[in-house]
Parts: C-alpha cells; sequence; structure tokens
C-alpha cells in the first residue's frame, strides 16, 4: 500500500496550547479545589462511565454540540487519572501519551513496517494477531472485558472469532441459524401449550436466540447496541407523548382502557 503524506496541520499550535492549558488548569484544581483534590481513581471511575455514556447519546442524536461538550469532559478525565498517577509516581500524561503512540506505530505494520493490509479486514485480523503476541493471552476472547454489557460483549466475541476466520461465510447462512434457535426457544415457551415452563432451559434458548441475532446484525453492519438504543429512545418519546395527552385529557393512564392508549400511540408513531 503506497503511502500517502500527510498535510500539516496549520492549527496545530492552538490545540497544543488548549492541551498544555488543561494540564495547567488541572494542575490549579488539584492543589486549590478540595473537590479535585478529594477525588482517587475509584471516586472518579463511575463519574468516567458516566461521562461515556453522556458521549454515546451525543452521538445517537447526531448532536456534534454535545459530542464536543461530552469529549471535552472524557479529556478532563484521561488528564484527572495521569495526574492523581502522576502523584503516586507511577506515570504521567507524557507516559500514557507515549505508550499509545507506541502502540499505534507497532499495531500497524502496514503503515509503519513491511506489511501489506488490503482492506478493513485484514488489518483487524492483524490487530488481534499481534495483540494476542503483546499481552501473551492465550485465549483470543481473553482481551474481551468481564465489566461489559451483554449486548456489547456478544458483539466483541463475535468481532474477536471472527479475526481468526471462525465465522460464517453467508449471511444466509447466520439467518437460518436465527431460525433455529427462534424455534428452540418456541419448544421451551410455547404459547400454545398448558403447564409449567422450565425457566432456566428458557433463558438458555433465549441467550442463544439474543447472541444469533447480534450475529446476524453484526453480519449486516448493524451494531445492534444502537440499534436497541434507538429503539429505546423511540420507546420513550412516544410514551412521553402518550403521557402529555392523557394530562391535557384532564385523564390517568392507570384509568385508561389499552385501547384507548392505543389511539394515543398510533397519534405518536405519526410525528
Amino acid at each position: 500500500m503506497p503511502k500517502i503524506d500527510v498535510p500539516k496541520d496549520p492549527d496545530r499550535e492552538r490545540k497544543l496550547k488548549a492541551f498544555d492549558n488543561l494540564l495547567t488548569i488541572m494542575d490549579e484544581l488539584r492543589v486549590n479545589c478540595p473537590w479535585d483534590r478529594k477525588q482517587t481513581f475509584e471516586s472518579l471511575r463511575y463519574l468516567t462511565i458516566e461521562e461515556v455514556y453522556e458521549l454515546s447519546d451525543g452521538i445517537l442524536d447526531h448532536d456534534l454540540e454535545e459530542i464536543k461538550k461530552e469529549l471535552g469532559d472524557l479529556m478532563l478525565h484521561l488528564v484527572f487519572y495521569s495526574k492523581i498517577a502522576s502523584e503516586k509516581k507511577a506515570f504521567d500524561i507524557g507516559d500514557v501519551l507515549e505508550n499509545i503512540c507506541d502502540k499505534l506505530i507497532h499495531r500497524h505494520p502496514h503503515v509503519y513496517g513491511n506489511e501489506y493490509a488490503e482492506d478493513e479486514e485484514k488489518v483487524k485480523q492483524n490487530w488481534e494477531k499481534i495483540k494476542l503476541k503483546e499481552k501473551g493471552i492465550q485465549s483470543v476472547l481473553g482481551g474481551v472485558p468481564n465489566a461489559l454489557p451483554a449486548l456489547v460483549k456478544a458483539m466483541r466475541i463475535q468481532e474477536k472469532a471472527r479475526g481468526v476466520g471462525f465465522d460464517w461465510e453467508e449471511k444466509e447462512q447466520v439467518w437460518e441459524k436465527v431460525r433455529e434457535e427462534m424455534e428452540e426457544f418456541h419448544r421451551e415457551f410455547n404459547l400454545y401449550e398448558e403447564g409449567k415452563i422450565d425457566i432456566s432451559t428458557a433463558t438458555n434458548e433465549f441467550g442463544d436466540l439474543l447472541f444469533s441475532l447480534v450475529n446476524y446484525a453484526r453480519f449486516i453492519d448493524i451494531n445492534p447496541e444502537d440499534a436497541l438504543e434507538r429503539t429505546n429512545k423511540k420507546f420513550i418519546s412516544r410514551f412521553q407523548y402518550l403521557e402529555n395527552e392523557t394530562r391535557k385529557a384532564g385523564k390517568k393512564i392507570s384509568d385508561m382502557s389499552l385501547e384507548e392508549m392505543d389511539k394515543y400511540w398510533e397519534k405518536a408513531k405519526e410525528i
């Protein structure tokens, strides 16, 4: 792959000055602000997770102003963790940046070395192979964080398996697997049969069905986490319309029939 010259950034000095200013502010806050002085890795952790989800909301809403704001909040947290670590004489922001630069160069041998990657899929495969060697991980799936939400974890597991060639060849095969899992779940949770349901077995089959649906979504380039979150937002919007219109009519949702609520719901779908 021929190398392309990267044009010089005419605004680099402004960006470096802004980052330097953030480092200075962090130093000052850590000394002079009681709240900032008190923070630890552990106390910041849940706040960082919250910031990541707020960034995710901005991305799903295509709100560039919100994305800019949340990226700033995340940048602050990265600098904050590095500042705390420097006080422990463990590492500083310079070490963090040097480490990620070294990693990027090492994991892109098709850009900074002599290897060739003809497409995105080859880049992903190379990345996973290099990562396994770096960390000495015995399993391809060893790098998937345990704390990931289940839906995201399912997709990452499948992506990593694909990285070493363990994947379906055609989307039709994946869809057949979805149909198979649907039938297996249906046999355990049959709407048309009376009798006690084995919840444990039905739960396992439902998990298999969800995993196969995530697999199919990945195969056709749909992010299942994004898809479900968009549906969540759509439901919230429509349900809040139902609530507002019900109040305007002087009614209570709890006193309405499902048929009455459905009329408002259908109107909400038209908005």
